[in-house]
Formats: C-alpha cells, structure tokens, sequence
C-alpha cells in the first residue's frame, strides 16, 4: 500500500509529466473521423483510420477507435505523439481505462499485483508491461498500489515514473472514493460502523491489531451491511487508511472473517476464492485534474451466497 506521507500544508496536485500528445477542442459537432481530417492539414481517411486502429487517438482523455464517434462541441480530442497501443487480451485481467499516462485495470482473483524476490509467477505488471512494450520496447508500466492476490478489482498503474510519483505523493488527496465489498462469516449485527486499530506486522509477516497504540500504523474501515442471508453479511468496505491486510484483519477483529481467508479466516470457503472484491475507484486524475469514476458489479459468486435459501414444504401424511 502507499505510505502516508504528512505534509505541513496540504499542495495542490500538480502535473508534472510532460504532455505526450497535441490537443484539438472541438468547436462543433461532427464525426471524429472528418475532425481529425479536417485539424491534420488534410489527411487521407487512410491516415485518420491507421491513427484509430492504432490507438493513437483519445476523446476527453479516453483512446478512440470508432471512427463515427459524435464529437459534442467543449470536447478536446488529444492525437498522441507516440506510436499506439496493440489490443490487449487477458483472460486474467482486464482494461477498463486508459491514456497517455494511466492504465485503470480489473484484476481477477489469483493474480499478484507484482512479483517478490521469492514469487516470480505470472504478474498483473508483467502482464502490463508487456503489452506496452509491443509498441515500444522503451515503454514500461508503474506500481502505483497493490491488491492482494487473492483480491480482485481495480487497480491504477502509471506509464512513466513522473505519473506514478504524482500519484503516490498526493494520493489522499487525489483519491476520493476506494470502496470493497466482501461477503463475512456469520450476520453482523450492526448495519454501520467504523473499526479503528493499529497494525504491526510479526516476525513471519502476519498482520496483527491492537485497539490501542503498539506503534505500528493505525488503519481506519468504514463499514456498511448490505444485505444477511444463510449466515453470510455482504458488506461494503471504505478505507479511511490503506494499510496491508487492512480489511481481512479488521474483519477478523470482528470475529467476522472474510470468507475464504486462510491467513486470518475461520476456514470457511464456500466459493473457493477469498471474498473481497475492490469495486469503486474514484481520482483526479494527475495531469488533467479531471474526476474519473470506475465501478465494477458485485461478483456474481458473493450476489448467488445471498440468495435465500427456501425452507423446503414437507407434506405430513394424515
């Protein structure tokens, strides 16, 4: 997770990576495909479709390719300076945003964020770099914050190293919703409430709490219940504090583990997977201060946990 750094005075996030592309407003409607004819001195519908296919161009910060897209006037279509992005295919993995400088994507459960120096399996940022580098063996992609392997949902990579500082240095500022959803062993008893305690890992990176100060790092959870059914909560989860293990030990705490946590559960797996999902992310993004909102259902695995299950009619036989 990304440390809290205290400033004395709370900055303003400010663009510090250089603009890699050239921005054209839009003045009045049309289609993307005359737009980009008409701003680039004239270029054939050839040229204007290679710079589509490729990626190369984005609407209000976001990659295009459809060529009829209906340009509003207030727009600003950015044509990028460097050659574009390959499609990209995961089965693991998932893009659901991306420019010149982010890459917001859907990770599935399983999938480490990154490798350690003991665990060089397969990674969501080997995946990544990968596929950027298909357009530029130069191009890389940047940790920006980490879910845990067996957590899906959205996470945040940046393209260069200037974007992924910006975003790590202004993060409580720049984020401004990071909610999960999870189902808990057992109903809760209370539809809301905030757990507050201090986390320190042990001698073998177990993550455990105290309720009082035992110096390590205080971690604040927000709760909601959504629903209670077959003594299973479905519960949302907004992190005051990002703290490694955050949720799992709070929900511990509780005595109301996470389904599926081998590390700090009870044993119950009853969808073999661990139960927390990251759905909702919102941020300024760090060049163009623009709020961007990305959400992700439930999981349909925690949404069939919840169905009642119906008491079955057994006929009495006179």
């Amino acid at each position: 997770m990304i440390p809290n750094k205290k400033k004395e005075k709370k900055e303003k996030p400010v663009a510090r990576a250089k603009s890699k592309f050239t921005v054209f407003p839009v003045k009045e409607a049309g289609e993307l495909m005359d737009f980009l004819m008409k701003i680039m001195s004239g270029i054939s519908r050839t040229t204007a479709k290679s710079l589509l296919s490729k990626r190369q161009v984005l609407v209000d910060n976001v990659i295009t390719t459809q060529y009829n897209f209906m340009l509003k006037q207030g727009m600003k279509v950015q044509v990028s300076k460097e050659k574009g992005q390959k499609e990209f295919n995961s089965s693991v993995i998932k893009i659901v945003y991306e420019d010149a400088y982010l890459l917001v994507v859907n990770k599935r459960e399983g999938l480490l964020s990154m490798g350690t120096d003991s665990q060089k399996d397969r990674t969501a940022h080997t995946i990544l770099n990968e596929y950027v580098q298909r357009s530029g063996k130069q191009n890389r992609v940047y940790i920006v914050h980490r879910l845990d392997k067996d957590t899906s949902g959205l996470m945040v990579f940046a393209k260069d190293e200037k974007t992924k500082f910006t975003l790590q240095d202004y993060w409580d500022e720049i984020v401004k919703d990071r909610r999960y959803v999870a189902v808990v062993s057992g109903e809760l008893e209370k539809d809301n409430g905030t757990i507050t305690s201090w986390l320190k890992d042990n001698k073998v990176y177990v993550t455990y709490s105290s309720m009082t100060n035992n110096g390590g790092e205080k971690a604040i959870t927000h709760y909601k219940t959504i629903k209670r059914a077959n003594n299973y909560t479905l519960v949302e989860l907004e992190l005051e504090t990002g703290k490694k293990n955050q949720i799992r030990v709070h929900m511990q705490d509780m005595q109301h583990p996470v389904l599926g946590d081998i590390k700090y559960g009870n044993g119950i797996d009853p969808i073999g997977r661990l139960a927390l999902h990251a759905f909702r992310l919102y941020f300024h993004h760090p060049i163009t201060g623009d709020l961007l909102k990305f959400e992700t259902p439930y999981p349909a695995a925690f949404k069939k946990l919840m169905l009642k299950v119906k008491e079955e009619k057994v006929a009495i036989e006179g």
